[in-house]
């Protein structure tokens, strides 16, 4: 993904709440390449709240970069999942965090993660 303008501070570099948003298309990328959208999800009634985040930054990126988001699910538990990230820009390390999310129904109590779900996530994990 390319740096935009509007991501960046006074100095040209990326501004450090951006980095959740990259966060975000990561893990929305991730959870689209096995076959499922976020959109999905809540029409069964599951909905996926980040409850946690955490982001460590190693060198800056700035305006027009073009960053690469690695993203692994690295923790599934009984009722929520973490998220690791790895952005990169040209196989450099930029900053790498997480995000832990819970799942939750319509009216925003815990959720046991389903099956269904619980399979989607962990399709490919393996291989």
């Amino acid at each position: 993904m390319r740096v935009r303008f509007c991501e960046t501070d006074l100095m040209g570099i990326v501004h450090h709440g951006s980095y959740l948003v990259y966060f975000e298309a990561g893990r929305v990328e991730w959870l689209r390449r096995r076959g499922v959208t976020y959109a999905d999800w809540a029409a069964r009634g599951w909905h996926l709240p980040v409850v946690e985040a955490h982001a460590s930054y190693k060198l800056p990126a700035r305006f027009d970069d073009m960053l690469e988001v690695e993203t692994t699910l690295t923790e599934l538990r009984a009722v929520s999942m973490k998220f690791s990230y790895r952005i990169r820009r040209d196989g450099v390390l930029l900053n790498e965090g997480y995000t832990r999310l819970g799942c939750i129904d319509h009216q925003h109590k815990l959720l046991r993660i389903p099956d269904a779900m619980r399979d989607i996530l962990l399709a490919g994990e393996s291989a």
